[in-house]
C-alpha cells in the first residue's frame, strides 16, 4: 500500500497500544493536494465527539489548480470508523495518559485510509532506551555485514 505521509514522531513519543484503519472524509481539493504529495501528519491527533472521530492537525496543502473552491489546510476532518470501533476508542480514551494519535496516511485502492493509535506517552528514560536499542541493532547489523563480506 503507497505511503502518502508518517508520522514519526508519533512512534518516537508515544508507546502504541493498538491500531485503528479508518476512512478519512475529503473534498475534491484535498484528494487531489494528496495525489501531488502535499499532506503532513506531524502532530496529528483524533478525538471522539458526538459518537463520531475527527482527525486534528493533519496538514493537506490548497491544490494550485483549484477553480474557485479551497479547502483550509489544518480543518478537522471526519474519519469513518464502525460503531463497534468507535466504542472502543472512547473507552480507550476515558483512560488516564491516554490519546488517540494519527500514525500514517496511505491508499488502499482509491480510497485514502488513516491508521490512527491509542497511544501512551513515553518517558524521557524511555525514549532513551528506545534510542540506545536501536543504535545497538545499527551497530550488530554493521559488524554481521562486514563480517559475512569478509568471508564470503
Amino acid at each position: 500500500m503507497p505511503e502518502i505521509a508518517t508520522n514519526r514522531r508519533a512512534l518516537h513519543d508515544y508507546h502504541i497500544l493498538d491500531r485503528f484503519e479508518a476512512g478519512i472524509e475529503l473534498k475534491g481539493t484535498e484528494v487531489k493536494s494528496i495525489r501531488a504529495g502535499f499532506a503532513t501528519l506531524n502532530g496529528a491527533f483524533a478525538r471522539v465527539e458526538n459518537a463520531e472521530v475527527w482527525l486534528y492537525g493533519a496538514d493537506i496543502q490548497p491544490y494550485e489548480r483549484a477553480s474557485a473552491e479551497q479547502h483550509e489546510p489544518k480543518r478537522r476532518r471526519r474519519l469513518l470508523l464502525h460503531r463497534g470501533e468507535i466504542d472502543k476508542l472512547f473507552q480507550a480514551t476515558t483512560i488516564g495518559g491516554h490519546a488517540l494519535v494519527a500514525l500514517r496516511m496511505y491508499w488502499k485502492g482509491p480510497h485514502v485510509k488513516v491508521e490512527i493509535g491509542v497511544a501512551k506517552g513515553k518517558e524521557a528514560y524511555d525514549k532513551r532506551t528506545g534510542i540506545k536499542q536501536k543504535t545497538e541493532e545499527r551497530e550488530a547489523a554493521r559488524e554481521v555485514a562486514r563480517f559475512n563480506r569478509k568471508h564470503s
